[in-house]
């Protein structure tokens, strides 16, 4: 409970929804993925209900094994420029590659996210894990996993200090002394690393929050590390409390040894969240779900987690086997929790496929079970808060806020009006100074 006595809550902003197969529900709209009508609407109901933030995830390549919805859909800050119009108070955070971006155009971009949003977005920095990215991009080689680390170590950096460009009044507009800009109040960054080099200054001012906040996804060690380092916001998944547990201390360890504020990092937990008045109705719902994918097209799912290996040749009734060598330069966090589960309950591949495209959690049955898990979560340590992926869309959204909400509220746990209008402020995140300003202050 470091960020404060209520649960935050997030969208993963998936308009068919986050099954594999969510397309396949009847109350689906067909084209949802590209239906801004619809995208919107669920911003409004996400806004209503009081959530922090819209969060699109994102790739930079897709292959055949990708989900239906990965084939068709937005890019993420040309999606949010729009919601940013349609929207007044919930944050916008885009995915961005650090791998295959840069950071001069991204920082530009992300603040320009800001300032049209009057400071409500965020950036959630990835380093892309698959090796078809590279044939995207002039085939740019995938580096190693933690050099993609380090190159996004420098990346960061430069975004930040791009962002501390202009101090707060270094455009006074002065019409009488003809002063348009000051020019003391401009920065150049000047930065000279391994992976780049940038000038600057940024060409855009800073917005009322400061800094856009710098959200992270990694989970193996050297990701963790990264977040320790720079993360405000992290989205982790984990489906047993034991393992939130673990990693939400591990994390805010990390932050502190790297000599930032733990209580001033927020871990948000996905959700996968299957609600209804009762349990036998909770039940009926997710064998719905379930059987929107079938076996073969549940291990082509797995197999994306493992660069695209083909798992065809496995007995899918045998013991999970070790794949670890497949997922060594991809998603490890994810990989080895699959294969601690497998071999902690005995699962075989079949079963094990099932579980990643849908995995059954903790947030599972009444609106009153469901509250019990989130706030046990929130209360002993395994969340700050939870970006929920409803596995249908939009029934998933509605049947969260309409039944779990009260029941959150009743206890407590829920606010009944937005903290501030700011991202910073609704995540409880102080303002960002700028630190030409700050040293200014500090030699006088």
């Amino acid at each position: 409970m470091a960020g404060g006595a209520h649960i935050r809550f997030g969208l993963l902003l998936e308009p068919t929804g986050n099954a594999v197969n969510g397309w396949l529900d009847p109350a689906t709209p067909k084209g949802a993925a590209v239906d801004l009508g619809l995208i919107s609407r669920i911003a409004r109901l996400s806004e209503e209900a009081l959530f922090s933030y819209l969060f699109v995830a994102d790739s930079v390549s897709i292959e055949p094994g990708a989900k239906p919805y990965y084939l068709n859909r937005f890019e993420p800050l040309t999606l949010l420029g729009a919601l940013a119009a349609q929207t007044r108070d919930i944050g916008l955070v885009a995915t961005m590659s650090t791998s295959y971006t840069d950071p001069f155009t991204t920082a530009r971009q992300i603040a320009s996210l800001d300032l049209l949003s009057d400071g409500r977005a965020g950036v959630n920095v990835v380093t892309s894990a698959w090796e078809s990215s590279a044939a995207n991009f002039s085939d740019v080689p995938l580096l190693p996993h933690d050099e993609r680390y380090a190159r996004a170590d420098e990346y960061v950096r430069i975004m930040k200090g791009l962002w501390d460009s202009y101090e707060d009044d270094a455009f006074p507009e002065d019409r009488e002394a003809r002063i348009y800009m000051d020019p003391s109040r401009q920065h150049r960054l000047d930065f000279q690393g391994e992976y780049f080099s940038v000038r600057g200054p940024l060409n855009i001012q800073r917005s009322r929050q400061g800094h856009p906040v710098v959200f992270q996804a990694g989970s193996s060690p050297t990701g963790r590390d990264f977040a320790g380092r720079h993360a405000e916001a992290i989205f982790a998944k984990n489906n047993t409390f034991e393992g939130a547990a673990e990693y939400y201390g591990d994390v805010k360890r990390r932050v502190a040894e790297a000599g930032r504020d733990p209580d001033l990092t927020r871990i948000f937990m996905g959700a996968h969240i299957v609600v209804a008045p009762t349990r036998a109705e909770a039940e009926d719902k997710y064998e719905r779900i379930l059987s929107y994918t079938d076996d073969a097209e549940a291990l082509k799912w797995l197999s994306f987690f493992y660069n695209y290996a083909d798992l065809s040749g496995y007995d899918l009734d045998a013991p999970f086997p070790d794949l670890s060598h497949l997922g060594s330069n991809h998603m490890q966090g994810l990989t080895r929790g699959w294969e601690d589960l497998a071999r902690r309950e005995g699962l075989t591949l079949r079963q094990v496929a099932r579980i990643a495209t849908a995995p059954r959690e903790e947030f599972f049955g009444t609106p009153e079970e469901v509250a019990d898990g989130l706030e046990h979560w929130f209360r002993d340590g395994a969340a700050d808060g939870f970006l929920l992926n409803p596995w249908l869309q939009t029934s998933g959204l509605e049947d969260f806020i309409s039944l779990v909400l009260p029941e959150l509220r009743r206890r407590g746990l829920y606010p009944d009006r937005y903290a501030g209008h700011t991202l910073r402020e609704n995540l409880g995140l102080p303002y960002v100074p700028n630190r030409h300003t700050l040293a200014r202050a500090g030699a006088r």
